[in-house]
Parts: structure tokens; sequence; C-alpha cells
């Protein structure tokens, strides 16, 4: 047998502050729940990417006045210089694209095309953006109180939901925008086209958030932290307010982020059949609307504004299943 290895009193003293000092170096810190989901978000590069492209649009559509200023740009701007007065189309090839004019022109006035997609982001993200947080508001207040207090109020915020999804609402939102485009409630022009679109399209579309939430809440209601919040005397308002409604944060995020690029494409349906924007505005659905005119002759100008949305909706679709996987691994 070989002998035990003796350490001197100085080397045995030493050993556990080293051992300390490694520790200490290689300390493990705990992580948030927010931070476990930034890191799930941040390995899917298909997400990633897809939030860059949804930053980078919404600072476009942001700075697209000061854009349009500094590179001399303006969206209603005629060049009949550019038109050829026989055809009434764009001088050269791609629709008139060239150093000056990136995109090209469009036909008969000769406007710069990458001007009025850029004063037409601002518009069509606005609309977009402004119904969605109307519709989250309305169908999370809704669901919430719905999937918690259930019983009468269920079903009659259940009755609710279902008289609005059977709700024609392509043809009100034709109707109501027509009939309020000479002007109403002290706004006219631009700010009322861009209030109705907010109305119309946000007021009848939260039903569909307000299913989602009323779902999530008959989960968590059942859960031991709501349980718990009952047996120390809470009452349904603090619930409400302080233990469901946190919870619910990511499912209204990540639908949120698919409700976009939805309204974003109706908001372009509507200028698209003429009750949206009205010119000389521009919005991607209107141009759309005067490109058809001109689809065989001219493809540049139906191509242009029709990539602008499909781009913009891809990168939000994208960036809704990223914060979806990240939020709610068990959806993989």
């Amino acid at each position: 047998m070989t002998a035990p290895i003796e350490t001197t009193g100085a080397a045995a003293e030493a050993q556990p502050e080293a051992v300390l000092e490694g520790v200490e170096s290689k300390r493990i810190e705990g992580r948030s729940l927010g931070q476990i989901a930034w890191l799930r978000f941040r390995r899917d590069k298909v997400a990633m990417a897809g939030a860059i492209v949804v930053i980078l649009l919404i600072l476009t559509a942001a700075l697209s006045r000061p854009l349009q200023h500094l590179f001399g740009l303006d969206p209603n701007q005629p060049h009949q210089d550019l038109i050829d007065p026989n055809t009434t189309l764009p001088k050269g090839d791609f629709g008139g694209m060239s150093a000056d004019h990136l995109l090209g022109v469009d036909p008969k006035f000769g406007r710069d095309l990458l001007s009025r997609i850029l004063e037409g982001s601002w518009v069509s993200l606005l609309v977009a953006f402004g119904a969605t947080l109307l519709s989250v508001a309305i169908g999370t207040v809704l669901g919430v109180v719905a999937g918690f207090y259930r019983g009468r109020v269920d079903a009659f915020i259940s009755r609710l939901m279902d008289v609005f999804l059977a709700f024609p609402l392509l043809l009100f939102a034709i109707a109501i925008s027509a009939a309020l485009q000479g002007g109403a409630f002290g706004l006219d022009g631009l700010p009322l086209h861009i209030s109705v679109l907010i109305f119309v399209i946000g007021f009848f579309n939260w039903p569909y958030m307000g299913r989602i939430v009323r779902a999530q809440t008959l989960s968590l209601r059942e859960r031991e932290f709501v349980a718990a919040a009952r047996g120390l005397g809470a009452r349904g308002p603090f619930i409400l307010f302080r233990e469901l409604l946190p919870n619910l944060v990511g499912p209204v995020i990540v639908y949120s982020t698919l409700l976009i690029p939805s309204n974003i494409l109706f908001e372009a349906a509507l200028s698209f059949l003429g009750v949206g924007i009205q010119p000389p505005q521009s919005s991607w659905g209107g141009t759309l609307t005067q490109a058809v005119k001109y689809y065989e002759v001219d493809p540049q100008y139906m191509i242009v504004p029709g990539l602008a949305i499909f781009v913009t909706v891809l990168a939000f679709n994208l960036l809704g299943d990223g914060l979806r996987d990240a939020l709610d691994p068990r959806s993989r």
C-alpha cells in the first residue's frame, strides 16, 4: 500500500482559498423569464432577420419626411419631361429608373416612385399599428373579464364576439369610409381618413384577440398562484390586473405581431377599392389601384408597392413566429 500524501499546513490552508476563488470567478447567476426568452429568440436567425427588417421599416416610416427633404424628394412633384406624351408612360426602361429616380416614376405624372413609397409607408404602418392597438385594448379587457368571471358575463361577451365575427366587415368598412369622405367629428382630409380606417379595422377585429385572451384566462384562473391570491383575500380586480394580465403579456404580444400584417393588408385593400386613403396622398394600396391600368405595359409600377407590402407582411409574420417560439417553447 502506498502511504497517504501529507500536505503542509500552508498548502492545506491555501487549497480552500484557491477553490473558493475558482468558484467566485465562475459564479452562476439566475436568469429571468425575459432573459431566457431573449436567448431563445436570438438563436432563431430567421426571426432575428424579420425583427431587423421590422425595425428598419419603422425607422423608415418615422423618418420618411426628413429623408425626403434630405434627398430632395417630393412625392407629389410631377416630371412631365420624363413621360412620353404619346403613351403617357415613363421614358426609358424599367419604368424610367435612373440615378435621380432609383425606382422609376409613375405613368402620366412622372412622380418619383421612391418618394411615394416612403410617403405611403408611414400611412400604412400608422393605420396598422393604431388598429392593432385598438383591437388589443378591447379584446384583452373583454377576453380576460369573460374568462375570469365566466357565467352570464362570459356568455354575453362570447355572444358579442360571435356577432362581430359574423358582421360583414368589408362591406361595413366601405360604407363607413364612403359616407365620411366629406368630413366628420371636426376632421377632414387625411386625418379623417386615417382615423376612420383605424376605427373600422380595429373596432371590428377585436374578437380575434378576445377569444385568445379568454382561452388563456380560463387556463390561468385555475393555477396555483390565483388560488393563493384568493386565499390571501385578494378580490377580482386585484387578481385580474396583478395576477392574470402580467401572465397574458406573452400571448398578447405574439398575436399583436401577427395582427399587424393583416391590418396592413386590410388598409391596402380598402385603399385599393377607393375608400381608404385618397389621392394625392400616397399609400401602398392606392398606388396598386393606380397601377392596375398599367401592369401590362409598365409592370414596374405595380411591382414596387406590391413588393413593399410583401416584405413588410413577411417580416412581421417571421417576427411573430419567432416570438411565439421564444415565449412558449412548447409550441414548437
